[in-house]
C-alpha cells in the first residue's frame, strides 16, 4: 500500500476524513437512483423485449415466456419480491434503442449486443452477458454453398437496426468478395425474403437463424453455414447515469449464476438454508449482513432462485436439449465446465 499522507496532515484530520468517507460508504447503499424511484412509484418495471420463441414470446394465454423474460421476472423479485411486477413490450430492432434513450423502458432484455459505440455514443450501460452468440449465414441447400466465402456476388438479407449490417460488410471487405445487401425492417418478413427467393441468404445471430430454420415447414432444405462472423455478447442494457439501477441489474443476474455454481436450484434451495458454509449463508440471507450492507432484501437471491431458478434452469427450461429449441449450452456453460458464464463473489 502506498503511503499518501502529506506533511501537515494531522492524525486527527486524517481520522476525520476517514470517518466521513466511511459514513458516505455506509450510506450509499440506501440511496435509490432516479430510475428505481420511478419504478417504485409506478409499481412495475418496464422491459423492452423482442419476439422469438425460446427467448421472448407470449404463450397462448398472453403471458410472456422465455430466457430473457425470466431475467426480467428475476429483476422484479429483487425490487418488489414479486415476479409479476414487470411489463414486457415487444420492440423491434429499429425501435428498441431509441425507446430506451427516450426513457420508455427501464431496461432492454431484447438480445442487445454489447458494443463500444452503444456504450459511448448512445450512453448505454450493459449488465453481465447472459448469452454468448455469433453472427451466422443461412442459405438454401440448393445453392450448393458450404462456407461463407463462397457467397461471392450473393444477395444477402440483413435486419435493419442490428450489428449485422456492419459485420457482413466487414466480412466481405476482409475476404475481398462482393455482395448485395437487402435491408429488411420487418422481422416478420425476414425469413420470407429467403424462402421466396428475394435473397440468396440471410445473416443474423446464429441462434436466431437456427430458430428460424427450425420453424420452416421444410428445414432440411436450408443450411446454417458453419462460420460465425462476429462476437455477439447479449446483455441487459440500461440508460447511463444511474449506477444504483445498473448494480441491481448486475447482481440480479449474478445471483442466478452464483446459485448454479453453488449447486443451488429452485428444487433444493430450502435444503441449503441449514448449510454451515458462511458464503452460502450470506448468499441466501440466512446471515443477513450482506443484504443489509448493500441495501437489498437479504433474501433477494433466495427469492430469485425459489421463484425463477438458477441460470442453468433458466437456460434449460427455455432453450435446452429438452425443448423444441434444443440448444447446447456451449459458451453459455459455467466457467467451471468450459463456458464463459461466471459470477463475481457475493461478499
Amino acid at each position: 500500500m502506498l503511503n499518501t499522507v502529506k506533511r501537515g496532515f494531522t492524525c486527527g484530520a486524517g481520522l476525520a476524513v476517514a470517518a466521513l468517507a466511511a459514513g458516505f460508504i455506509a450510506a450509499a447503499p440506501a440511496q435509490a437512483g432516479l430510475t428505481l424511484d420511478k419504478i417504485k412509484e409506478r409499481g412495475v418495471i418496464k422491459v423492452g423485449v423482442g419476439s422469438q420463441a425460446g427467448f421472448f414470446a407470449p404463450d397462448a394465454n398472453g403471458r410472456w415466456q422465455g430466457f430473457f423474460v425470466d431475467f426480467g421476472r428475476a429483476l422484479a423479485i429483487t425490487v418488489f419480491n414479486d415476479p409479476d411486477k414487470v411489463e414486457f413490450t415487444n420492440s423491434s430492432p429499429q425501435q428498441r434503442l431509441p425507446a430506451l434513450q427516450a426513457g420508455q423502458f427501464d431496461i432492454l432484455l431484447s438480445a442487445v449486443t454489447q458494443t463500444i459505440t452503444r456504450a459511448f455514443k448512445l450512453n448505454f450501460h450493459f449488465g453481465p452477458v447472459v448469452f454468448y452468440d455469433g453472427q451466422g449465414i443461412l442459405v438454401k441447400k440448393s445453392l450448393g454453398v458450404n462456407k461463407a466465402s463462397e457467397l461471392d456476388g450473393a444477395t444477402i438479407g440483413v435486419q435493419s437496426g442490428t450489428t449485422g449490417e456492419q459485420n457482413i460488410a466487414d466480412f466481405f471487405k476482409k475476404t475481398g468478395k462482393t455482395y448485395k445487401s437487402v435491408v429488411i425492417e420487418d422481422t416478420a418478413t425476414f425469413t420470407q425474403a429467403l424462402t421466396s427467393g428475394r435473397v440468396d441468404a440471410l445473416t443474423q445471430d446464429g441462434t436466431d437463424l437456427g430458430l428460424r430454420r427450425a420453424a420452416l415447414p421444410n428445414p432440411d432444405e436450408y443450411v446454417l453455414l458453419p462460420e460465425r462472423l462476429s462476437k455477439e455478447p447479449l446483455a441487459p442494457a440500461v440508460l447511463g447515469g444511474d449506477d444504483r439501477w445498473l448494480e441491481i441489474v448486475n447482481w440480479t443476474v449474478y445471483a442466478t449464476i452464483q446459485a448454479e455454481e453453488f449447486g443451488i436450484t429452485s428444487q433444493n434451495v430450502d435444503t441449503f438454508l441449514t448449510s454451515e458454509d458462511p458464503a452460502i449463508k450470506r448468499f441466501l440471507g440466512v446471515d443477513p449482513s450482506l443484504g443489509q450492507a448493500i441495501g437489498l432484501d437479504p433474501k433477494f437471491a433466495y427469492n430469485i432462485i425459489k421463484k425463477v431458478g438458477n441460470y442453468g434452469e433458466i437456460f434449460e427450461r427455455n432453450l435446452g436439449k429438452s425443448t423444441k429449441i434444443g440448444f447446447d449450452r456451449g459458451l453459455n456453460n459455467l466457467w467451471t465446465k468450459g463456458g464463459l458464464i461466471y459470477s463475481p463473489p457475493f461478499r
